[in-house]
């Protein structure tokens, strides 16, 4: 498993827990994380695989994952459980997401120096083979250079008013029209950013 979509140990032990029970739903796990803090809170995003999810979608994700982890019990401690979409913004965290959204402005940062630089900021160029491609600017020309997906550390969706207008003619496409107008208000004000979204359902475990 990609270590954009599970960084440490136990986020990949949460991820070979939940992965099926979500894909079983229909959805694809796009991130997990286990964060620390007073109170732990487990991020977990999920998605369609063509994209689009909404807030009684994540509800439902998250009921079905709380009863598997009460089961499984992998984390000792209180934690609250927060299921979102990707945002805008989104993580690309598995290979297709590079070619998915080829063409779109993106930020990665590799794990060990290429080149002397780890952070790369340019237009995805899509992925072939094990590498993802990247147009960036250098010496004042563009080029297009492939990165090891194993070498991703991090990897995003630069926020643009291009991507929003195309996110939210996506959002049209996936919900019925009488709801048009309610989901493009959702969209600006809760998927900006999939971490701190308005659909995350919290569930505090005892």
């Amino acid at each position: 498993m990609s270590d954009l979509i599970a960084k440490t140990a136990i986020d990949r032990r949460l991820a070979d827990i939940i992965g099926p029970v979500i894909e079983g739903m229909g959805f694809e796990l796009v991130r997990v994380r286990l964060m620390g803090g007073r109170t732990r809170i487990l991020q977990i995003m999920a998605d369609r695989p063509d994209g689009g999810i909404g807030v009684d979608e994540c509800g439902e994700i998250s009921t079905a994952v709380s009863a598997v982890l009460d089961v499984e019990d992998p984390v000792e401690e209180n934690y609250v459980l927060e299921v979102s979409s990707p945002g805008i913004d989104r993580p690309l965290t598995r290979l297709k997401d590079f070619e998915a959204w080829k063409g779109w402005e993106a930020r990665m940062e590799t794990t060990e120096l290429i080149d002397g630089r780890r952070r790369f900021k340019g237009t995805l160029a899509g992925a072939e083979g094990d590498e993802v491609l990247i147009t960036i600017e250098e010496g004042g020309e563009e080029v297009t250079i492939g990165l090891k997906f194993d070498w991703l550390s991090d990897a995003k969706l630069i926020l643009t008013e291009e991507l929003i207008a195309e996110m939210l003619r996506q959002k049209k496409v996936h919900e019925p029209a009488e709801g048009e107008f309610d989901e493009i208000e959702d969209v600006t004000d809760a998927d900006i950013d999939g971490d701190e979204a308005d659909n995350a359902t919290p569930v505090t475990k005892h």
